[in-house]
């Protein structure tokens, strides 16, 4: 087989063999250490108030694995496990059982996104209050950064297998700003992860001129910049509102990337920073051309002063292309949990804005039955444009080494031939897997 070049995406062919095998990026998986794992990575006048935190640290949303309740069923012994409770599960910071997994699934590399408490986080590892004060901030922050130093040697120990994506607060800028050259030097090619919204936060919103540092070294450095399904708020706040504030922070999962992308659009830092990558995970990819079509239709009538909306013609002349057209060149989707009507949907979205993810170790993802949802989702596609969605457009995103992987791929990745057979056989709904993808193929069956 033909060889690629270094950090050449594979899948820009238009003819692929059918015995071609797949290199499969993974957009959306999870890792973190075991909670005293953190300990060493953290600086010595912070040891004992880590141990302090760290035994009476209880994760608030244990309750979101369903099969808590059933006997026998214990979270300390499942590997995988629903959402935010599997932060107890091994399988983050056991970095040979996730390579087996990975082989098996037909995944070469995998872009890792946190999923265990850092020091000092209260509540969950991707949501969480801003700090009230400069001593708590100091605390969670050095808390983020032992962190990042696990995850950068927890990537060098599988070469080109693993991209991280590292943390960061903004809420001192000049920390967020040397922590992303930082990180850059460590090695976490997979880049920077911002804070969590929720209908809690207090962090600001994304046109905050404060915030001009940090897009510009992003761009300087090519650092992609993450957005990750938003998460309920914590829940020493649900009395406020009522149990239903789990049920609304769901609902509310994609409001926060539609909010986003007008932010970063009619703010102009697009404008200012034609380099930047933004990378939406793990929120689903249908909502995209509804939106873009909405920010269209406001753009173009914006830019006319005798309009409806001339009053934004200051704001829109100023741009010098359109919502629709920023998307398309700034904008990635970590599509786990892609959905065979999302795949449907691939021109409008943007064949190459789309990074399809397994989203493991929880539950909700398509580990062990990866092949299985690959075959079921991308069986109709034109095999150039699968290599694209499956691994070619990760592969230019973050810097992997395209041939390294292809060599991984040859031995593991699934076949052209395999993917267009469609799945032969699919995991019983919720009895063997949680993933939607197969619980929406059973109810549009019914």
């Amino acid at each position: 087989m033909a060889s690629l070049s270094n950090n050449e995406a594979p899948g820009n062919s238009k003819t692929v063999s059918s015995d071609h095998h797949y290199v499969v990026v993974s957009s959306d998986n999870h890792a973190g250490a075991d909670l005293y794992g953190y300990k060493p990575y953290l600086d010595q006048k912070w040891h004992e108030e880590f141990d302090a935190w760290a035994n009476q640290y209880s994760n608030p949303w244990d309750f979101v694995e369903v099969r808590a309740n059933r006997d026998g069923f214990e979270l300390e012994t499942e590997e995988v496990l629903t959402g935010a409770a599997s932060w107890h599960s091994k399988l983050n910071w056991e970095g040979g059982r996730r390579l087996e997994h990975m082989d098996a699934d037909g995944v070469a590399a995998e872009v890792i996104f946190p999923n265990t408490a850092p020091p000092f986080m209260p509540g969950s590892v991707l949501a969480g209050r801003e700090p009230e004060n400069r001593a708590e901030y100091e605390r969670r922050w050095a808390g983020l950064q032992a962190h990042n130093r696990w995850l950068a040697d927890f990537c060098a120990s599988a070469p080109n297998r693993r991209a991280g994506i590292a943390q960061v607060m903004l809420w001192d800028i000049d920390d967020a700003v040397a922590e992303v050259r930082t990180i850059k030097d460590l090695g976490l090619i997979g880049g920077i992860l911002l804070p969590m919204d929720s209908p809690f936060g207090q962090s600001n919103p994304l046109y905050v001129t404060d915030l001009e540092p940090f897009w510009r070294v992003c761009a300087e450095l090519d650092v992609p910049i993450h957005k990750h399904c938003s998460a309920p708020p914590e829940l020493p706040y649900a009395d406020r509102a009522g149990p239903g504030v789990v049920a609304i922070g769901f609902a509310e999962r994609q409001f926060y990337n539609h909010r986003a992308v007008a932010q970063l659009i009619f703010s102009g830092v697009l404008e200012r920073y034609p380099s930047l990558k933004i990378i939406f995970s793990e929120s689903g990819s249908g909502w995209v051309p509804g939106h873009l079509k909405n920010l269209d239709a406001m753009y173009h009538s914006g830019r006319d002063a005798a309009s409806l909306l001339g009053f934004l013609a200051p704001v829109m002349t100023s741009l010098s292309l359109s919502p629709s057209e920023y998307f398309a060149r700034n904008f990635y989707l970590g599509a786990s949990l892609f959905l065979p009507s999302e795949a449907a949907m691939r021109y409008e979205i943007g064949v190459d804005r789309i990074m399809w993810g397994v989203d493991y170790p929880h539950s909700e993802g398509t580990f062990p039955y990866s092949r299985e949802a690959i075959a079921l989702t991308f069986a109709d596609v034109p095999p150039a444009e699968v290599q694209q969605m499956l691994g070619g457009t990760a592969v230019r995103v973050f810097g992997f080494d395209g041939a390294a992987l292809q060599a991984i791929a040859d031995k593991v990745g699934p076949t052209v031939a395999e993917v267009r057979a469609g799945a032969q056989s699919l995991p019983k709904f919720p009895q063997e897997t949680l993933s939607p993808v197969f619980s929406h193929t059973l109810l549009a069956d019914r």
